[in-house]
C-alpha cells in the first residue's frame, strides 16, 4: 500500500464513519502512525440521506472529503479500498489493493441494511444506507413520475406513484414526512396532468408504535403528524415478500407499488477473519467488552454500528446510532495512547444525549433524558443539532442555505436525475400504452 516504515505503533482504523473519524481526531498528531481505510473517500453525515433522495438537498452537502479531514496530521494516511480479510495470526488486513500489517487494528465499519434473510425483498426493493443509495431513490422516484405521465392504465399508474416505507424508525418516518411534503406542495405544480391525490404514502411497522426507540409521547406526536400530512399508518403488519410489483405481508394486507423502501432494520458489516464467538448471530455484531476490545483479541478493536458492548443498561449492546458511535471513538483514541504507555484504560460509559426525528415544516419530536417535547421548537432544536453535527463549514452554509430557501420557497430544487436508475422487475409499459 506504499505506506512507509515508522518508529511509532502502527494503528489501521478501517471506517470513516462517525466513529472512525472521532479516534482519528484524537489520534491527532500524536505518537503513531495511523492508516484510516475506506472504499469511499469521503464521510458521510447520514442522518441527512433521506433529503438527497427526496430532493431537498445535493449529495455534496452531506458528503466532506476524508483526506481533507487528515490533511494535516502528521504520519496519518489514508487508502481508498475494502477489506476482504483479517489476518490475526501475522497481525496483517487483506485488501483489495494489498496487505498491511497492523500493530493495533479498529473496525468501524458501521452497518448495512438487514433484509433478514429475505432474498427477494433485498432484490426488488431500494435500501438508503449510502449516498449512491439515495441518489438511486431520488432517480427512481422521479423516473416512475415521468413513466406514470404516459402510461393511460390505471392500475399501472397508481403503482407507479404508490410508495412504501417499511420500517418506521427515524429514518422511515423522516422519509415519509418528506415524501407527503413533496405530494403537498411539489408534485402537484410539477405533474398537472396527473392526478397527485391518489399518490400513496404508506409507513409499515411491525411493531405496535412508531418510533419505539423513542418516548411513547413522542412516538403518539409523530404518529399524529405523519397522519395530519396524508401518510397512512400500518401497525402490526410484518411484510413477508415483494416481488418486484406487489408486497405481501402477514395479514390480508398487500400493496402494489414500484417503490418500496426498505428501512426495516440493520446488522453489522461483518468482516471475515476473527473468531466465531467474537460474533454475534445474525446480528453480525462483533463483541466488544467495555475498552471496545474485541473479545479475545488485545489488540483488536471495534466501535460503533458494527460492535455490541453488552452491559446491564444495555443488554443488547448501545444503539446502532452516531453518538455511541463518537463517544466510543474519542474514549478508544485516549485508550490507545493509554495503553501504549502501559497505562490503565477507560471503561466505556454511554453519555446518552437523547434522540429526535422531523416529520416535517415545523413538525419534530425530541426525547432528552428528562424531557420530551414536539412541534416547531423541536424543528428547531433538530435544525441546529444536525447542522452543528455536519463536517465543514460549507457544509454548514450550504445546508443551511438550502434549508432557508426551501422554508421560504416551501421547494425542492434538488429534484434532478442525475443517474438514471431503472428497476428491472417493474416493465409493464408496451409502445402502444405511451
Amino acid at each position: 500500500m506504499n505506506i512507509p516504515i515508522s518508529k511509532n505503533p502502527r494503528v489501521v482504523i478501517v471506517g470513516g464513519g462517525f466513529g472512525g473519524i472521532a479516534l482519528s481526531k484524537k489520534l491527532r498528531n500524536k505518537d503513531v502512525q495511523v492508516v484510516l481505510i475506506d472504499k469511499h473517500n469521503y464521510h458521510t453525515f447520514q442522518p441527512l440521506l433521506y433529503q438527497v433522495a427526496t430532493g431537498g438537498l445535493e449529495a455534496g452537502s452531506i458528503a466532506y472529503p476524508i483526506r481533507k479531514v487528515i490533511q494535516e496530521y502528521n504520519d496519518f494516511y489514508f487508502r481508498l479500498t475494502s477489506v476482504k480479510e483479517i489476518d490475526t495470526k501475522y497481525q496483517k488486513i487483506i485488501t483489495e489493493i494489498g496487505e498491511l500489517h497492523y500493530d493495533y487494528l479498529v473496525i468501524a465499519m458501521g452497518s448495512k441494511t438487514n433484509y433478514f434473510g429475505n432474498k427477494e425483498i433485498e432484490r426488488n426493493s431500494m435500501s438508503m444506507k449510502t449516498i449512491p443509495q439515495s441518489l438511486n431513490i431520488r432517480s427512481l422516484i422521479l423516473e416512475n413520475f415521468e413513466q406514470a405521465v404516459l402510461t393511460k392504465d390505471q392500475a399501472d399508474r397508481n403503482t407507479l406513484i404508490n410508495f412504501v416505507l417499511v420500517g418506521a424508525g427515524p429514518t422511515g418516518v423522516e422519509l415519509a414526512g418528506a415524501l407527503a411534503e413533496m405530494k403537498k406542495a411539489i408534485l402537484q405544480k410539477d405533474y398537472p396532468d396527473l392526478d397527485i391525490d391518489k399518490m400513496q404514502i404508506n409507513l409499515i411497522q411491525s411493531g405496535d408504535r412508531i418510533l419505539n426507540t423513542m418516548s411513547e409521547k413522542s412516538s403518539k406526536a409523530a404518529e399524529k403528524f405523519l397522519v395530519d400530512l396524508g401518510v397512512k399508518i400500518w401497525k402490526n403488519v410484518r411484510v413477508t415478500n415483494y416481488d418486484g410489483r406487489t408486497i405481501t405481508t402477514n395479514t390480508d394486507l398487500t400493496f402494489d407499488s414500484a417503490t418500496v423502501i426498505w428501512t426495516a432494520g440493520v446488522q453489522g458489516a461483518k468482516i471475515v477473519g476473527l473468531d466465531a464467538k467474537s460474533f454475534i448471530e445474525k446480528a453480525d455484531r462483533i463483541r466488544v467488552n467495555r475498552f471496545n476490545q474485541v473479545v479475545g483479541y488485545e489488540n483488536i478493536f471495534a466501535i460503533g454500528d458494527i460492535c455490541s458492548m453488552e452491559t446491564e443498561k444495555y443488554p443488547q449492546g448501545h444503539p446502532m446510532m452516531a453518538q455511541p458511535a463518537i463517544q466510543q471513538g474519542k474514549l478508544l483514541g485516549e485508550n490507545l495512547i493509554n495503553l501504549m504507555h502501559k497505562k490503565d484504560m477507560t471503561a466505556f460509559e454511554y453519555n446518552d444525549k437523547g434522540s429526535m426525528a422531523t416529520i416535517g415544516r415545523n413538525l419534530a419530536v425530541v426525547d432528552l433524558p428528562h424531557y420530551h417535547f414536539s412541534g416547531i421548537f423541536a424543528w428547531f432544536v433538530w435544525m441546529f443539532v444536525h447542522l452543528f453535527s455536519l463536517i465543514g463549514f460549507k457544509n454548514k452554509a450550504v445546508v443551511f442555505l438550502n434549508w432557508v430557501y426551501n422554508y421560504i420557497r416551501f421547494d425542492r430544487e434538488g429534484r434532478l436525475i442525475i443517474r438514471p436508475f431503472k428497476k428491472k422487475s417493474f416493465t409493464t409499459f408496451t409502445s402502444d400504452e405511451i
